[in-house]
């Protein structure tokens, strides 16, 4: 029997039964033997310099518009650490003062409105480390029933303690700033009288990004309390209470809005910083719907229970207040860098410009062949 080709030109004949088979040919068409029209860009000094000198006239607008804006954020930083003998939280560096409870006076030059973030910021504290960056388990803070009560490996020396797995496990949710912090505005009562000291509300939602709280944390599924879904388990070495107690204004573990794995404070804390120095938000201050400043010009009470050590490693604390815009916090580096490849792109725009100049031949033709 003899296998013919199907077309001429497309696959020879495979050869006679039991006779060497011949080699199979590629499909004689355009597209397979690479015979369809193409094009290629010739670029010159001339073609190239409109497209840099472009992207500066995008850019270094864009850039100074991003820089201003972020200029014009308003931030103030109180540093509550303790090392300096005069600091009133110098007594909450002893590990048996516990626990402290320390006070910072400060005054507010210019008065901040709209809405206003407090963060937390630590100094010379290296999240970036891989043994630390790799001490967590995803499936235990997606919710894994499996993976609550045996957590990864990953987590040593963080996975078990007492007998007991630990929920959550690993070094960086061990680690979790605890610090807690009030803000009061300071009124000063008539002569003879103390001052007044006005609570500040502090905003415990809206802390996390929406794809953390809604797709990477989960607490344990169940129509049980969230107390009972965690049962089994126990609190990092360094926590003062469980996971499903975190937030104080909840009802102890019975509801579950602001508490387990989906604590947003819990949840900021466990995205890690690159760089040593960073900040994380704490609280949201919301702007008055009157026309008063959200925080006016004045003397304010920052009440510190100063539960997180970090003399021993040299770690310094702050709270930052910011105002907001619409790119959020404060973010100079972004407007910078926008100017700077503008103007990069500016600079070799009227290099090209110059070398398309002096070398360009006014008499070269291109003669097109048909």
């Amino acid at each position: 029997m003899n296998h013919k080709g199907v077309n001429e030109g497309d696959r020879g004949p495979l050869g006679d039964p039991g006779g060497p088979a011949k080699a199979w040919r590629t499909d004689n068409t355009d597209f397979k033997q690479q015979r369809l029209p193409a094009g290629e860009p010739i670029l010159t000094a001339g073609t190239v310099q409109p497209a840099f000198l472009a992207i500066s006239l995008l850019f270094v607008p864009l850039g100074v518009g991003l820089y201003v804006t972020s200029s014009n954020i308003r931030e103030l930083e109180v540093d509550y650490t303790g090392a300096e003998p005069s600091s009133p939280c110098r007594k909450c560096l002893s590990p048996e003062v516990t626990p402290c409870v320390c006070a910072v006076n400060f005054t507010l030059e210019q008065p901040f409105e709209g809405h206003v973030l407090m963060y937390y910021g630590l100094s010379n504290f290296y999240q970036n480390h891989r043994p630390y960056v790799k001490s967590r388990d995803d499936r235990q803070l997606h919710g894994d029933p499996q993976a609550l009560l045996h957590p990864s490996k990953e987590c040593e020396p963080y996975r078990r303690h007492g007998g007991l797995p630990i929920a959550p496990c690993g070094a960086i949710a061990n680690s979790m700033f605890n610090d807690t912090l009030q803000l009061f505005l300071v009124a000063e009562g008539p002569a003879g009288s103390p001052d007044t000291l006005t609570p500040i509300p502090l905003g415990r939602r809206g802390l996390a990004w929406w794809t953390d709280r809604h797709t990477k944390f989960r607490n344990p599924p169940g129509a049980k309390s969230l107390r009972e879904r965690f049962q089994g388990t126990t609190k990092p070495v360094s926590w003062l209470k469980p996971v499903y107690m975190l937030d104080d204004g909840g009802d102890g573990g019975g509801g579950e809005e602001n508490n387990g794995f989906l604590n947003e404070d819990f949840i900021v804390w466990m995205r890690i910083a690159a760089l040593p120095t960073f900040r994380k938000l704490y609280r949201l201050i919301e702007g008055r719907s009157d026309s008063h400043a959200t925080l006016p010009a004045g003397r304010y009470y920052l009440n510190i229970t100063y539960n997180y050590p970090v003399h021993s490693f040299d770690c310094r604390k702050r709270m930052i207040l910011s105002t907001v815009s619409w790119m959020r916090g404060k973010n100079p580096f972004l407007g910078i860098a926008y100017m700077a490849v503008g103007s990069i792109a500016f600079l070799l725009g009227i290099v090209l410009l110059i070398i398309d100049h002096k070398y360009r031949d006014s008499n070269y033709t291109v003669d097109v062949a048909i």
